[in-house]
């Protein structure tokens, strides 16, 4: 088995720290990584009202409008 660098230094780094084999600190990340995906929380969209409303069904329009606003605020 060949482990990535990444992981081989942060299983040598935990082997050393807790003064056990290399096997089980590869087992300790990867049970600690197993127990965090089965809690990971669904993404969710956040939105912000920046004061500007803007209908993007026509692209060029809306790409026309930020260009706009972009040129007013170098002013």
């Amino acid at each position: 088995m060949r482990l990535d660098p990444e992981v081989a230094a942060a299983a040598e780094r935990l082997r050393r720290e807790r003064n056990i084999g290399l096997g089980e600190a590869v087992n300790e990340l990867a049970r600690a990584g197993l127990a965090r995906k089965e809690g990971a929380t669904r993404f969710r969209q956040r939105t912000a009202n920046v004061g500007l409303k803007v209908d993007v069904t026509n692209i060029a329009e809306t790409l026309e409008l930020l260009d706009h606003y972009d040129a007013e605020d170098a002013r």
